[in-house]
């Protein structure tokens, strides 16, 4: 996204862009796959197009239901931005961002996804994605720079809803960015 374009949405229509953004491209990339296809990982350690997809899925439930609790019972207050601390934006750069530079690191436990995956992994992750829409159009009446929620994988570290909403298009495209790449891969069953 331009900086241009980016200047003129406010935070929540960004953020909502982004997410729609990744609905459109694991609909493009997934649709139409064989189960075979869904499944086909490039080697043993690598994720499948549907394990990336589940993998979002999941982690967009525990996100979401987090979030929305630390939205509870709070005083609207909506703010201009979302603004990262500087922690925040190193971690989100240095983990979840898509780069060269970025560190990569095994999946907690909760959100490994499973061996094998269903073809209605694309439908519940687009659903999954509405919800986290939806959680953005509601954060947008707080200040989600001083709202913070229980991480539900490390809960010694705790985000500001901001932020979290933030982590959750980039691990997307993060992620979507990967199961291209599967598709893409020597190998891959094309029929």
């Amino acid at each position: 996204m331009d900086k241009e374009a980016g200047a003129t949405q406010t935070w929540p229509d960004r953020i909502i862009t982004q997410l729609d953004e990744a609905d459109r491209r694991a609909q493009a990339l997934a649709n139409s796959l064989t189960i075979e296809q869904l499944n086909w990982r490039p080697s043993p350690d690598e994720w499948s197009i549907g394990q990336c997809l589940q993998h979002l899925l999941v982690f967009n439930r525990l996100y979401i239901e987090a979030i929305s609790c630390a939205l509870d019972r709070q005083p609207a207050c909506p703010v201009r931005e979302v603004e990262a601390s500087r922690i925040s934006a190193w971690f989100m750069r240095t983990y979840v961002e898509p780069g060269s530079d970025t560190r990569r690191v095994r999946s907690p436990r909760k959100i490994k996804p499973n061996a094998r995956i269903d073809a209605s992994v694309v439908d519940d992750f687009l659903q999954s994605n509405q919800h986290a829409k939806n959680l953005v159009r509601r954060a947008a009446a707080y200040d989600v720079n001083r709202i913070r929620y229980k991480n539900p994988l490390v809960p010694l570290v705790r985000f500001t809803v901001g932020v979290g909403l933030e982590l959750t298009w980039k691990h997307q495209l993060r992620h979507v960015l990967q199961a291209e790449r599967v598709k893409q891969s020597q190998g891959y069953p094309t029929q």
